[in-house]
């Protein structure tokens, strides 16, 4: 049972069997290779990892000042590989089965006022066709709760704007329909038919929405640029990425009384508990409660 073998088969697993996406896949991996690379350090072959092996693992790998989430995330990608070696090389037994996450403190997301949403979209310059793109892209980030990698996938097969919905794949190839408002439509249809229309596109390409100007998908990289140079020219302070309007789309949702299910399933959320992380953002509407309902008050 050599490394090489392995994470081969292991790929394979997880993007025919967990049918993953690519950037979840490379975690995976990633999170092996460390392990591999600890084991060739002191010599330790596969069948020879025990949970006190795996141990001094984790302790080796704090060692490099990686956060404790980072430590959690690596944990359950060890222990999904574990599981693989189950199934897949009748592995006897899961040597970190046992083996305990490092307690995460639950970081609230950070959000955009609606205010600071739309001095972003006001700063892009719309006489380039870029900038009429962006335009589009910012509306859709933020008017349908979008991931970054769920925005650069969007195919014009799986619009359907005349009924106001899009069609995305999320999570694990879980396709979901969600909502797409006026605005955003409206921003949609004048980058696809009077920008997009004149972009040549590369072989391949063709079904994507959003291309850059020679002709291929935007890249994420690309997304996060757009928006870090919008922020940059508004002088916003705050640290915000493609997600930050993911985060800002459920917040506002929450804030205005949607319900908590229709929120969790337009974000694609497995779990109603990642949803309610939104309901502990509204300060001013707890407060509110507060003052309202408390005896004391």
């Amino acid at each position: 049972m050599n490394w090489d073998t392995v994470n081969r088969d292991f790929k394979r697993y997880l993007l025919l069997e967990r049918g993953l996406a690519e950037n979840s896949i490379e975690a995976y991996q990633n999170d092996v290779l460390k392990l591999q690379h600890y084991c060739e350090l002191h010599e330790i072959t596969i069948p020879q990892i025990t949970t006190k092996e795996l141990q001094n693992f984790l302790l080796w790998i704090n060692e490099f000042s990686i956060s404790t989430y980072s430590q959690a995330r690596i944990l359950s990608g060890i222990k999904t590989f574990f599981k693989f070696l189950q199934i897949e090389y009748d592995y006897e037994s899961n040597p970190a089965e046992l083996i305990e996450a490092p307690r995460i403190a639950r970081k609230l997301p950070s959000v955009l006022s609606i205010e600071e949403i739309d001095q972003l979209i006001a700063a892009i310059d719309l006489s380039s066709p870029e900038g009429m793109r962006n335009k589009a892209i910012l509306e859709i980030l933020y008017g349908c709760g979008l991931r970054v990698s769920e925005l650069c996938n969007l195919k014009r097969s799986n619009l359907f704007l005349d009924v106001e919905f899009i069609k995305v794949e999320g999570k694990g190839n879980k396709e979901r329909l969600i909502p797409i408002g006026q605005q955003a439509i409206q921003y949609l249809k004048i980058y696809l038919n009077e920008v997009r229309v004149h972009t040549p596109v590369k072989a391949g390409n063709e079904d994507y929405v959003f291309l850059n100007r020679r002709g291929a998908a935007l890249s994420r990289v690309m997304i996060y640029i757009i928006i870090k140079d919008l922020a940059t020219k508004i002088n916003l302070q705050k640290e915000i990425s493609p997600h930050t309007f993911r985060h800002s789309f459920a917040s506002h949702l929450v804030e205005g009384g949607a319900d908590l299910r229709a929120v969790q399933d337009m974000l694609g959320h497995e779990s109603i508990t990642t949803t309610e992380i939104y309901t502990h953002i509204d300060k001013d509407y707890l407060q509110s409660v507060i003052t309202q309902y408390h005896p004391r008050s």
